[in-house]
């Protein structure tokens, strides 16, 4: 099911109400959920339209968020205009030279990239999150990779035991959820939703995007979800100095490594559950192209000391050709 990119019928007026009557709406992109984005142009100024029209939900923490991080000196969207009935926010525009792209295209340019998204992060995890976030933590650790015997499972054949799944988990993250929760997780946080704003210097080039979802949870998390991205590959090496760099500015609590690594682990288990999901329910199938590079992310997780029960329980459990080579015909 293509996902079909035309505005709203309330945008016009909306955007009309607010002064931009002389705009033209066009499309700018849609993502995993519901939300779809468009670029709104008039003769000398440019802003984007969000469309949460079937999410509305999702608007008020988007808001508390965007005014949270730009009080705290981050780059995220200034909110020019909102219609919290009909879904739609008016929002600053970043422009189109994203993180994703720019590395892509010049990987030269990863390091110095990366350091500087890496600082974001340590800066933000020295401001106490806002108030009203829940907490990602063990159980919702537990229930969200209960997504890959829900979903991952079926589509490749295997009725997977989700009872010692659920306890070779329990068994790494219980503890690193005592380590505790106490930074405010962007959550979906990774190089597609950076843009790197034109005329900005130092942390406030990087702008950030899509986090509604934030929570209060762990500081290894975004981190990793960064460095381990489900949509290019991150250079080993270069991953190594960011977690590195990371530990040295940050100071964390002995056993952040550790908390990484099986975070990691838990992350992309997620989301090859996430990815067949999207798939199957939702009618995106391109999302079966990012399955071979989440299963080599896995592995990799896997095999780091804190993760051995799970180690133990995906050999047991998944044959290697469940794994990457089931999705190669589809890979990027």
């Amino acid at each position: 099911m293509a996902l079909v990119m035309t505005p709203p019928d309330s945008a016009r007026p909306f955007v009309d109400a607010h002064g931009w009557s002389d705009a033209e709406i066009v499309p700018l992109a849609g993502d995993a959920s519901p939300r779809k984005y468009f670029r709104v142009v008039a003769s000398d100024r440019v802003a984007v339209l969000m469309d949460a029209t079937q999410e509305k939900e999702a608007l008020t923490p988007f808001i508390r968020m965007a005014e949270w991080l730009v009080v705290n000196g981050f780059s995220a969207p200034r909110i020019l205009a909102r219609d919290l009935e009909e879904g739609l926010l008016l929002i600053e525009d970043f422009g189109s030279v994203r993180m994703r792209e720019t590395v892509d295209a010049d990987v030269s340019l990863e390091r110095e990239i990366y350091s500087g998204i890496t600082d974001v992060l340590v800066e933000l995890h020295r401001h106490t999150p806002p108030a009203g976030l829940n907490t990602h933590g063990l159980a919702q650790w537990l229930d969200e990779v209960g997504l890959f015997t829900e979903w991952y499972g079926p589509a490749v054949g295997l009725d997977l035991d989700a009872v010692s799944f659920r306890a070779a988990w329990e068994a790494v993250l219980a503890p690193i959820d005592a380590q505790g929760q106490s930074v405010a997780e962007l959550r979906d946080f990774h190089a597609e939703n950076v843009m790197l704003v034109e005329g900005k210097q130092g942390l406030s080039r990087f702008g950030l995007l899509d986090f509604q979802d934030a929570l209060v949870g762990h500081s290894a998390y975004d981190l990793v979800s960064m460095l381990e991205d489900a949509r290019r590959d991150v250079t080993p090496a270069v991953e190594a100095e960011m977690l590195a760099r990371y530990i040295a500015a940050a100071k964390p609590a002995p056993g952040f490594e550790e908390a990484y690594w099986a975070l990691g682990a838990q992350r992309n288990t997620r989301i090859l559950g996430v990815f067949v999901r999207l798939w199957k329910r939702d009618g995106k199938p391109h999302y079966r192209q990012f399955q071979p590079r989440m299963w080599g992310l896995l592995e990799r997780d896997l095999a780091h000391p804190v993760n051995a029960p799970l180690k133990a329980w995906f050999d047991a459990h998944v044959p290697a050709q469940k794994r990457a080579p089931f999705w190669a015909e589809y890979a990027a």
